[in-house]
């Protein structure tokens, strides 16, 4: 069956990946599936079983190696609360059956840093508090601060482009001190500070309740390589955040996602994209 690229589909992601794409045809995949956490969806409940959630990961796991590259990346965003904080490792450790976990990025939302732990670098000031986090009520947890971004791969040799979001030396006198360190730009490791916007009033309410920035699959797709990427999917494309970076990008996507309403602030997100960027 034919597909149209560039398109989110309203459909379950393993029936649209089984029906519509080929053995790996994908390059680069990035996505958040939910956390069965008992986050409020329209039209999913985030609150099955666990070993039936954790089985249906799998599943999806299973169809994502198959439509993938031998050389491609799978990039899953996923994340816990701190009542339940080994939901992630649980997922890994299902897709360990079927991939290599070859990096494990840490996506960082708030960040605190004291101007005497920083050093004498210049450009910092004093104290930095940056980021947004959900408050946490009670005083058994610290406030949730990051989630992960585990990189599968089908070998775990799979080259990356890590400069392609590389960051300048604060100390210039690594530059030429090591081999590698041809120009002002390092690997930027696997601490990610991205933040994401928030909602100011209270009365105006979140399209999709949990989704991630368009930053964060610019710079998975990015890490991948530009010049080896030519279709990126996404089979829980919620409001459209992955189809943002690609059309940002220029490369060609396909995503999947059972909610009508998801679909239809997703396409008018894209719209919306690529008129302001032209």
């Amino acid at each position: 069956m034919k597909y149209e690229r560039n398109k989110i589909y309203l459909m379950d992601c393993i029936e649209g990946m089984k029906t519509l794409l080929n053995s790996e045809e994908v390059d680069v995949i990035v996505t958040s599936p939910p956390y069965n956490i008992g986050v409020k969806y329209n039209s999913y409940d985030d609150t099955i079983p666990r070993e039936k959630y954790l089985d249906w990961m799998e599943q999806v796991a299973l169809e994502c190696k198959r439509v993938l590259s031998e050389e491609g990346s799978f990039f899953l965003n996923v994340g816990q609360k701190p009542k339940d904080p080994w939901v992630a490792w649980e997922v890994a450790f299902r897709m360990r059956k079927h991939f290599v976990l070859q990096n494990t990025i840490i996506w960082v939302k708030s960040i605190a840093i004291n101007k005497e732990d920083v050093g004498s670098y210049p450009n910092i000031k004093g104290d930095v508090a940056v980021g947004h986090f959900k408050p946490i009520g009670g005083k058994r947890f610290i406030n949730d601060c990051f989630e992960y971004i585990f990189h599968f791969t089908k070998t775990g040799n799979v080259e990356l482009d890590r400069l392609a979001i590389g960051v300048p030396y604060q100390d210039k006198s690594n530059i030429g001190r090591w081999k590698s360190a041809k120009q002002d730009k390092r690997c930027r490791g696997n601490t990610w500070f991205i933040p994401y916007k928030t909602i100011r009033s209270r009365e105006k309410q979140r399209p999709h309740p949990s989704p991630f920035p368009p930053k964060l699959p610019i710079m998975c797709i990015k890490l991948h390589g530009l010049d080896k990427t030519n279709l990126v999917l996404d089979p829980f494309m919620g409001i459209g955040s992955t189809a943002v970076a690609c059309a940002r990008l220029g490369v060609d996507f396909i995503g999947f996602e059972i909610d009508e309403t998801y679909v239809r602030e997703a396409e008018e997100r894209i719209r919306g994209d690529i008129s302001f960027h032209l």
